[in-house]
């Protein structure tokens, strides 16, 4: 398809010259510079064009034989360009005035083009590779037959330990450093000499300017101190060196900002050509090629992806120490062949809840795809490690933190979770929903803080849901929910936390003569609490009420906006108790769990032994295990329970990619 660039004049009095790009369209003035008694006109091209007339048939018809146009006609002389220039001006056209007679012309204007072929290219069809003059690359489409080239941020660190990311720098900092970029190629065909009088200029608007980079690679030379930062931060425009005849100009282009509130993600790259008809004059444009990028949004990954890696902090000192809590992580890791990360004291500065400090993620491109950390604002002990210990190459790195520094335990990210993929009525959602905790609506209390929310909300392809967790005195979602690899077409089951579920339990081990059994049986320094005193006490039984009805909002939420039915969910028995207006678990919050593909680590509850076995644990494994589901409690009562988090708080966990392309989604 060609595209209509420029309007030429031409006239009956001189010669006109234009170099023109192939593949476009020009539009021909025929009437500025009409012979005194012309009434009609014919146009004519050599081969290589295509010259034809446009006209309003409601006004004119058109002439039959050799008849020709009228001039007083809506009639428009369109050129259309097929073939390149060998040479300097060997394309021409001619248009032939008549007067009334319609014999002779009157008069003749002559235009001499020179085709040259040039173009901007990028990979816009999402293959890996750059196609040379495509066509596909000034718009940006969504879908599986969308078009258009994506840009990664350039957050990893190929370049010395110590540094920042690599897009705090204006050079490339290594060729590992390069694979990270996006390429672009402006290809020119041209006969000799026509930059005598034209040049190339490759430019960015400045609005865009702080949201990408242009490095240029110098001819021949391979050593990345010859990229040259060309475009980018205060750089608007660079002059491209010309070349007479056949050439390629390589350019390498990074993202420096993920799409945000003020930042959709889109930014523009153009290539123009520029006529200098004299030294005292400005340049004029003659043709514009523009390449569109979309740059590449932060992707979060639910359980239901396969572990890479898991993190787990080292707490040695004190009565709080989690070292029998480490040696049943490290089993586990184990069990699911997933490598395993220990921080250090040294390091964590005795804060063992890794799972808040950060989330893990990706950036994908066609070409390009690597893990990015998220690091929370909360700003504890951890504080240091996701930019010291995570950040390094091909692993990315990202943080939003409030200006005023305010923060809540909402900004945690235990409070920030994803679900498996989904479809809500017909609509998919291929790579899940971000699931984040906020407050009651129209209660005003606790909310992650805006710059995070926005964040999260801008990326676009995991559209967020929020749920309500302010009433638990950390208010984290992984307090009360958690997905699980499950059969079937949904490939995944929620399990939500039920305080009632957990007081049937409780109702019929009372009735089948249980009623001495008693929760932390064998605890030191923990009072055990039978069934019957629990079952007894109206307070736990109106906290119960209270907590489930939290939940239920929340469980009606997550069935409207992730498309789950009552079967889709497990009901997991729990206990919370209120302390003040706000809830905590009675016994260790078995949702709150590592899941490893079908291995589950999940806090031991220490509930009523009843036959040698634990009653809760008997339960779960009655639900979780017919799903080919793996259950290993894991005693984190005085290392992470009394602390008021669990398993899920003090671990964390890399997942592989989805194999799902994120452009390919239709938001």
């Amino acid at each position: 398809m060609m595209t209509k660039q420029r309007v030429i004049r031409v006239s009956t009095k001189q010669l006109s010259y234009a170099v023109c790009v192939l593949g476009t369209e020009i539009s021909l003035d025929i009437k500025g510079s009409l012979p005194k008694g012309a009434t009609s006109f014919d146009a004519r091209g050599t081969a290589g064009l295509r010259v034809y007339v446009t006209y309003d048939p409601r006004l004119t018809s058109k002439p039959e034989g050799s008849k020709m146009w009228p001039l007083d006609a809506d009639t428009e002389v369109i050129v259309a360009l097929k073939g390149l220039s060998s040479a300097v001006n060997d394309h021409k056209v001619r248009v032939s005035y008549y007067g009334q007679s319609g014999q002779t012309p009157i008069a003749s204007a002559w235009l001499y083009i020179t085709c040259v072929a040039l173009s901007l290219d990028a990979d816009t069809s999402r293959t890996g590779t750059v196609e040379s003059y495509a066509t596909n690359k000034t718009k940006w489409t969504w879908g599986p037959h969308g078009e258009g080239a994506v840009l990664l941020v350039n957050c990893d660190r190929d370049g010395p330990s110590s540094g920042n990311v690599d897009h705090a720098y204006p050079y490339v900092r290594s060729h590992a450093d390069l694979q990270d970029l996006s390429l672009v190629i402006l290809n020119i065909n041209s006969p000799a000499g026509i930059f005598d009088n034209h040049k190339l200029i490759l430019h960015i608007s400045m609005f865009d300017a702080a949201k990408v980079r242009v490095f240029h690679a110098a001819a021949g030379n391979s050593s990345v101190s010859h990229y040259e930062h060309i475009l980018g931060s205060d750089k608007f425009s660079y002059a491209v060196e010309p070349t007479d005849g056949k050439g390629q100009h390589m350019f390498y282009v990074e993202g420096l900002a993920f799409p945000d509130t003020d930042f959709n993600g889109l930014v523009s790259l153009n290539a123009t050509l520029l006529e200098q008809t004299n030294r005292t004059s400005p340049a004029t444009p003659v043709f514009t090629d523009t390449v569109v990028f979309h740059v590449a949004p932060w992707l979060m990954t639910p359980n239901t992806q396969k572990p890479l890696e898991i993190f787990v902090c080292s707490i040695e000192k004190g009565e709080n120490s989690n070292k029998k809590f480490l040696e049943a992580i490290k089993l586990l890791a184990r069990k699911a062949s997933c490598k395993l990360t220990i921080c250090p004291e040294v390091e964590n500065r005795g804060d063992r809840w890794i799972q808040d400090e950060m989330e893990f993620g990706y950036v994908e491109s066609p070409h390009k795809s690597f893990p990015v950390v998220f690091d929370s604002p909360r700003n504890r002990g951890l504080k240091e490690f996701p930019f010291k210990k995570i950040l390094g190459p091909d692993f990315g790195y990202v943080t939003r933190e409030p200006k005023n520094g305010r923060v809540s335990s909402l900004d945690s990210f235990g409070n920030l979770d994803v679900s498996p993929p989904v479809t809500v009525k017909g609509k998919d959602y291929p790579l899940g929903r971000i699931l984040l905790g906020s407050s009651f609506p129209g209660s005003g209390n606790r909310k992650m803080a805006k710059v995070v929310r926005d964040f999260l909300y801008a990326q676009k392809v995991q559209c967020p849901v929020e749920l309500y967790s302010d009433w638990l005195t950390v208010g984290h979602v992984d307090e009360f929910l958690s997905f699980v690899p499950a059969p079937g077409k949904k490939g995944f089951r929620l399990l939500l936390a039920s305080p009632l579920a957990c007081l049937k339990l409780f109702e019929e081990k009372q009735k089948e003569g249980y009623g001495d059994a008693a929760l932390f049986e064998g605890l030191k320094t923990v009072g055990k609490i039978t069934l019957n005193q629990l079952l007894a006490d109206r307070n736990l039984r109106q906290d119960s009420k209270y907590v489930q009805s939290c939940i239920d909002w929340n469980r009606s939420i997550l069935k409207r906006e992730l498309g789950v039915s009552e079967r889709d969910i497990i009901d997991i028995p729990q206990l919370f108790t209120l302390e003040g207006s706000t809830a905590t678990a009675l016994f260790p919050d078995m949702v709150n769990m590592l899941v490893l593909g079908e291995h589950l680590g999940i806090p031991k509850p220490h509930g009523p032994i009843i036959h040698g076995q634990c009653c809760l644990e008997v339960k779960v494994r009655s639900l979780l295990e017919p799903l080919g589901l793996s259950c290993t409690f894991i005693d984190d009562f005085f290392s992470y329970h009394v602390l008021l988090g669990e398993v899920h708080c003090g671990t964390n966990v890399r997942r592989e990619p989805f194999s799902f392309h994120w452009w390919n989604i239709l938001p």
